[in-house]
């Protein structure tokens, strides 16, 4: 295991000592840039069908917890009649689209966390939810090997904070309170990695 790095009761591997990193407007619109595999609606279609599809139905809300752009509520908006957002930064949200300040302080059917729940200090804090579902896109983390993980892209010191694989996710989830109806790499259709691994890990958790 590298310097700094160690693995909780789940198997994930976290960053142990940690500086402050700034999550500001101009990290925020490098989404609407189309970087981090962003590529135009067609990640956020994806992304509100594979919800759709593991759920069975159209979500009657739905809170985004590190929305970023706002893509993904902005297309959420043309569907749901309840959408939300939370994110650490101030950037605008789309027309429809609420912001909410109290992420606990409310039911919400579905709540996701694409790209978002990797970066915060601690995460045992998903159990207090209140919603019937989570989904949660993050990094897959194959740890093949120290050089392997020394090298891998997904390393951000400082940004990404947890390193999860499809094992430790659902341990996670299942600690939490949440049973897995879906696990697959359904975004790696737009965001390509290497031939021989999968990129993007994406689960959808039904509460216990």
């Amino acid at each position: 295991m590298l310097d700094n790095y160690d693995v909780n009761e789940d198997g994930i591997i976290f960053q142990v000592n940690r500086s402050p990193f700034n999550y500001d407007l101009e990290y925020a619109s490098n989404y609407s840039q189309g970087r981090y595999g962003e590529v135009g609606n067609y990640m956020s279609y994806l992304r509100l069908g594979n919800i759709i599809g593991a759920i069975q139905k159209i979500p009657s809300s739905i809170l985004d917890i590190g929305y970023g752009s706002g893509a993904f509520v902005e297309v959420c908006a043309d569907t749901i009649q309840d959408v939300n957002g939370n994110d650490i930064t101030d950037y605008p949200l789309p027309d429809k689209v609420k912001f909410v300040s109290d992420i606990f302080s409310r039911h919400f059917e579905v709540i996701t966390f694409f790209d978002s729940l990797e970066h915060f200090d601690t995460i045992d804090w998903v159990k207090d939810l209140n919603c019937n579902y989570i989904n949660i896109s993050l990094p897959n983390c194959h740890y093949k090997s120290d050089e392997w993980f020394d090298e891998w892209k997904h390393r951000k010191p400082n940004e990404h904070l947890w390193h999860f694989n499809s094992e430790s996710l659902v341990r996670f989830m299942s600690r939490m309170g949440y049973e897995c109806i879906s696990l697959s790499n359904v975004e790696d259709v737009i965001r390509k990695n290497k031939p021989d691994e999968d990129n993007i890990l994406t689960g959808v958790f039904k509460k216990s």
